[in-house]
């Protein structure tokens, strides 16, 4: 029920703040006792800064001082994800070979938020090396979706977007390299952006591989908070390259003719098979848009199929990501989670298979630039599934049998598909760099969210996020929550 303070979004928080209808130190001691009362359950939240309330206290102070300037969050309660920086905290990176791993400086974005007058007020849970889509280590162990404990919260963000769903956090910063952001937002029914390439900066990131590829981004309540995020983050920090490409984000609100406005929609084509429930759902989308005003057609981006993003990015990350990995594993193979062990056990691909893997890349990118010159958007879904089940191996703790391995599994509809299709829909996005949000919309007929991705063209984040909040808008968001 939105009359409880903790299910408020982050923009609203900061205007009550200003207003001085509620305090930062309130407003904190309500999500440390919502914190308390379901973290236990959940286990979202891993790490807590000592010094929240007191940070919380200088920004109550502020508050009251004359011609204080207070920026967009002050006050605000906000959760990191544990492969990002947090100075004086640990960072572990959700393994045992960082277990006491404390940075000296804050990443970028934590650093930009915190300015922006935020309180950090935790470390959110991922699998190990943030390699996975699920949310599990042999660190902390999993963690579990609020709407229904048992299944996943997706990974590898899983445990930022939990926190958020279940009213632990209202503002999360986590990380996507294979939809490691929208997939546990469409999971637990909260809004998800991967910017643009190089729309925020990487600093104080890990791991440090595949970064053409790899992206930062807030998880939140409401597209706004999302919009919010990126003018506080965004921009070239001077540290990380890709940052350089892009110009600070200002949100350009244009007030939409929605009959100029062109989108294309698929469930299909690169991203079958999808239950009825999520094909139904992009279909209701559709439509929605329709009602909307807009021009909407389908397509069946058999072209996208070519590219068998799935199979590219699995030997390329393989390659790149194995090299990587394994100058830092050394001779601790053995400290790993099995969910890791098991990935680099698999077989790495040939040179020839490698390189055939970047033409199919840059092959994909074409096929975007192709779509994008004629729509706006492309509306699909997010994940063939609602979430399901965790992986079984979460629960084999070092008992994992390495002579035999089985891959995890993904039920849709009853067809058996290898599991790592839950992040089918997303990879491409990452692979060519483009803007893309995870927006709720939705229940299944066991009453677990759903979500729909919305694509962008590149560098337009901010069409892309006009749009988002016209379609939230119009379909009223999200008006149930887990617990309350």
């Amino acid at each position: 029920m939105k009359n409880k303070i903790y299910y408020e979004d982050a923009t609203s928080l900061a205007k009550l703040i200003k207003d001085k209808i509620i305090s930062p130190v309130e407003l904190f001691d309500l999500f440390e006792k919502r914190i308390a009362k379901l973290n236990p359950d959940l286990n979202a939240i891993i790490q807590f800064p000592d010094d929240a309330r007191a940070q919380a206290k200088d920004a109550e102070i502020q508050v009251y001082k004359n011609n204080y300037e207070l920026g967009i969050f002050h006050g605000v309660p906000f959760t990191v994800k544990d492969c990002i920086d947090t100075q004086g905290i640990l960072t572990t990176r959700g393994s045992n070979l960082f277990a006491n791993n404390i940075a000296e400086i804050d990443a970028t974005v934590v650093e930009r938020m915190k300015n922006s007058g935020a309180i950090l007020i935790g470390k959110t849970n991922m699998p190990e090396f943030a390699l996975w889509w699920e949310t599990s280590n042999s660190l902390y162990g999993k963690t579990e979706n609020p709407w229904s404990i048992g299944k996943t919260p997706g990974g590898s963000s899983g445990g930022e977007a939990a926190a958020i769903a279940a009213g632990l956090s209202p503002f999360g910063i986590g990380s996507d390299l294979g939809g490691s952001i929208r997939q546990p937002a469409g999971f637990c029914g909260i809004v998800g952006l991967k910017p643009s390439h190089g729309r925020l900066p990487l600093t104080g990131h890990w791991p440090n591989t595949l970064l053409r590829f790899m992206h930062v981004g807030p998880l939140a309540r409401s597209v706004r908070d999302i919009i919010n995020g990126l003018i506080v983050m965004s921009g070239n920090d001077g540290k990380d390259y890709y940052s350089s490409r892009l110009d600070k984000f200002h949100f350009i609100h244009n007030d939409f003719n929605m009959s100029n406005v062109k989108i294309a929609y698929c469930y299909d084509g690169p991203f079958q098979p999808v239950s009825k429930e999520v094909k139904g759902n992009i279909i209701n989308a559709s439509e929605a848009f329709k009602d909307m005003g807009a021009s909407v057609e389908r397509v069946n981006l058999e072209d996208w199929v070519k590219s068998e993003h799935q199979l590219t990015t699995s030997k390329i990350y393989a390659i790149e990501g194995g090299v990587y990995l394994n100058s830092i594993i050394g001779e601790n193979f053995n400290q790993l989670s099995p969910v890791m062990q098991r990935r680099l056990l698999n077989k790495p691909p040939t040179l020839g298979e490698y390189i055939d893997s970047i033409e199919k890349v840059e092959y994909l990118r074409g096929c975007f630039a192709s779509l994008f010159s004629k729509y706006e958007i492309l509306l699909c879904p997010v994940s063939p599934t609602v979430a399901y089940n965790h992986d079984p191996i979460n629960d084999s703790g070092y008992k994992l049998d390495l002579q035999n391995i089985n891959q995890p599994l993904l039920d849709v509809d009853g067809e058996i598909i290898n599991g790592r299709n839950s992040i089918g829909a997303t990879i491409p996005a990452d692979l060519s760099g483009f803007p893309a949000i995870s927006i709720p919309f939705g229940f299944s007929n066991k009453g677990l969210p759903i979500g729909v991705q919305l694509i962008g063209k590149y560098a337009e984040d901010s069409n892309l996020l006009g749009l988002s909040l016209c379609f939230e808008s119009y379909t009223k968001g999200m008006d149930n929550y887990p617990y309350d």
